[in-house]
């Protein structure tokens, strides 16, 4: 029998397996179809703590019954609002786990919002419908210092991981 892997599935798995390194910091999750996969990425990091981003206030509501009900609340931080606008300047995390199966102004929206957050070291889990927009993406997201590091697919599309580019000239490479 053929085991069929979902979204949820593969972000929790592969989440977990870039949590369990450095680099530390928080978990931070953007889009509109944020799942309990964030939750269940945490969930067995104690030391992390999830910064999750929804488009209203009654969807950051809804985020924090849920962390509740896994027994996370007290390490998630709920906001409601656009990404460029609820995080701060100076705010930086270790993965970004974002949600945008639907199409690319949702994918291109978090990617611009997670790239000037992330630590060194950090990666940014994207799912994404297709290859085609993996691909798409992966242009785009040159420019804003992030490589197309790796790519898994679902049952329901492809998970994209990106991971900014370091430059050998960069201070402390060596």
């Amino acid at each position: 029998m053929t085991q069929t892997i979902t979204f949820g599935d593969l972000m929790s798995v592969w989440a977990e397996e870039l949590l369990a390194d450095p680099p530390i910091g928080p978990v931070l999750a953007l889009g509109p179809d944020a799942a309990q996969t964030d939750l269940f990425a945490v969930r067995d990091h104690p030391g992390r703590r999830l910064v999750h981003v929804r488009p209203s206030e009654e969807a950051a509501a809804s985020t924090g019954l849920h962390a509740d009900a896994a027994g996370l609340g007290d390490r998630l931080e709920a906001r409601h609002g656009d990404p460029a606008g609820v995080l701060g300047q100076d705010e930086r995390f270790a993965l970004v786990i974002a949600g945008a199966p639907d199409g690319l102004d949702v994918a291109r929206a978090c990617v611009r919002a997670a790239a000037p957050h992330l630590v060194f070291g950090g990666a940014i889990l994207l799912q994404l419908g297709s290859r085609a927009q993996a691909s798409t993406l992966a242009r785009e997201a040159a420019g804003l210092g992030l490589a197309l590091a790796d790519l898994r697919t679902s049952a329901d599309g492809v998970v994209a991981l990106f991971r900014p580019e370091v430059s050998p000239f960069a201070v402390g490479y060596c």
